[in-house]
């Protein structure tokens, strides 16, 4: 098994291990994430978690269920309101069990595929790894707004290393996704692990690069903080205009939060 699929299972198993203490009430709980509750997270999981199952049992499959989805879209429905009518009516604890069961089942089938397969997405063709790690990062950025709700604090891994990569190689995406070119060289990356290791990316630039907190880092490039409240030293203009829209997953463009307005519950 690649380790990216063995740490998509353990990010799963994290979640989940906080879901299971949830209340019924709980799951109606509004996060910080665009007003969403606690269930519209996990039926956003499940749903992505889903494709990516149909995306590797083969092309034909992932084209009807990207045409059933659309029929949602096309009929009206916000993307929110769509995934509602999917999950026709899955909430609360069956929810979890049924998407944390839907998690290992999908791990069980990319494990099964070829190290080099590459897998269709709503955006570029990924291969396996990528793919992988993708579902990691939307497990682990969507999952944050659940800690912060309930205002638990969230111990980082070195799981991080993953999402830590997707965010150093969708630079150009960032701005690409934006009709934008790229305003410079990818800036120097240089971060602290949480276990105090170093981790880094290109050639030491002290006049473009993005320093600090591994956590803070994915953070940002998932649009889980605003850099301006993170402990990260953003240096250059290229790396001051990327960490000011930074987005590594697909999709249309998205604004990352306003400053402040996403943390904690106290």
């Amino acid at each position: 098994m690649l380790p990216q699929i063995a740490d998509f299972s353990a990010e799963a198993d994290e979640l989940n291990a906080l879901l299971e203490t949830l209340s019924e009430a709980d799951w109606e709980r509004v996060t910080l994430f665009k007003a969403w509750t606690i269930n519209d997270v996990i039926q956003h999981l499940h749903a992505g978690d889903l494709m990516a199952a149909a995306s590797a049992t083969g092309a034909a499959e992932f084209a009807a269920h990207r045409s059933r989805f659309q029929a949602l879209r096309d009929s009206g429905l916000s993307r929110l309101e769509a995934t509602r009518r999917q999950m026709d009516g899955l909430t609360g604890h069956h929810l979890r069990a049924t998407w944390h069961a839907q998690v290992r089942s999908l791990c069980r089938l990319l494990a099964s595929l070829p190290s080099d397969a590459r897998l269709q997405w709503a955006g570029p063709d990924m291969g396996l790894r990528m793919f992988t790690t993708a579902r990691q990062m939307e497990t682990w950025a969507h999952g944050q707004a659940i800690f912060d709700i309930q205002g638990i604090t969230r111990q980082p891994t070195e799981r991080l290393r993953n999402i830590a990569e997707i965010g150093v190689r969708t630079y150009g995406w960032t701005f690409a996704n934006r009709g934008l070119p790229p305003p410079g060289s990818p800036p120097y990356v240089h971060l602290t692990a949480p276990s105090g290791a170093a981790w880094s990316w290109g050639e030491p630039a002290p006049d473009n690069c993005v320093e600090g907190p591994a956590l803070d880092f994915c953070q940002v490039v998932t649009q889980v903080r605003n850099v301006a409240d993170t402990a990260l030293a953003v240096t250059g203009a290229p790396a001051v205009a990327w960490m000011r829209i930074a987005q590594c997953f697909a999709g249309p463009p998205e604004a990352p939060p306003a400053p402040g307005s996403r943390r904690a519950s106290r």
